[in-house]
């Protein structure tokens, strides 16, 4: 996606919405650095101070990050992940691990009815990773495999507010998740039922599946003292 030279009215909200349109179309990855203040102003044909304007309006928002001496950052890619995260940052481990059980069952019940065949094949490549990434003991490509496989299997709810909202809640969830996995080296926590259960079509067991699961997780960090 190019960026246009703005138009002399309101300058500021018209590269404010251009800026924003990169990040939300995914032209601007989330972690990855923006261009330069000065290269901005030359695509948009306007000054460095409308671009520093703008720039300081979605940081307020909570989609980019300024980094003194180093660059500007998407911390987002929504308005609404932006704020999410903001007051995640200040939430405590057993508080996002009881909002991400809530999401995930109910996920889980969902996409046993409403699953399609691609679903289902999107779901078991994501297990497939995430065993191979468990097995190398890479825990990166574990953390990264394990959110892949939930956002699988929301993805199959074909709800759009709910995959809206755990996309949101993603950035929390790695590090629910990489807590979990440096807890848990020698108790894996198998996530092949809930795959048998949204492919069969059982939207009991899937919930049961998906409550297991987590279950398992709250017990676990909670006797090693990861959420203490």
């Amino acid at each position: 996606m190019s960026l246009r030279t703005a138009q002399r009215a309101s300058l500021v909200d018209q590269v404010i919405d251009q800026l924003k349109e990169q990040i939300t179309s995914g032209s601007w990855k989330l972690n990855g650095k923006i261009p330069t203040e000065t290269v901005l102003a030359e695509q948009l044909g306007v000054g460095r101070n409308t671009v520093r304007e703008a720039v300081r309006a979605l940081t307020h928002a909570g989609l980019l990050d300024c980094r003194q001496g180093d660059g500007t950052y998407v911390r987002a890619i929504s308005e609404l992940s932006g704020a999410m995260a903001r007051r995640l940052r200040a939430a405590e481990q057993l508080e996002i691990l009881e909002v991400r059980r809530a999401l995930e069952v109910e996920a889980a019940r969902l996409a046993a009815t409403r699953r399609s065949d691609s679903d289902i094949v999107n779901i078991q490549a994501a297990l497939t990773r995430r065993e191979q990434a468990w097995a190398s003991a890479d825990v990166d490509a574990f953390v990264e495999a394990d959110l892949a496989f939930h956002v699988a299997v929301v993805q199959a709810t074909h709800n759009r507010v709910l995959i809206d909202l755990y996309t949101d809640f993603s950035a929390a969830l790695r590090t629910s998740i990489a807590a979990a996995g440096g807890s848990l080296e020698q108790n894996y926590i198998p996530h092949d039922g809930i795959l048998r259960a949204i492919a069969s079509g059982d939207a009991t067991a899937a919930e049961h599946a998906g409550h297991a699961c987590m279950e398992h997780i709250l017990i676990a960090l909670t006797e090693t003292g990861e959420l203490d």
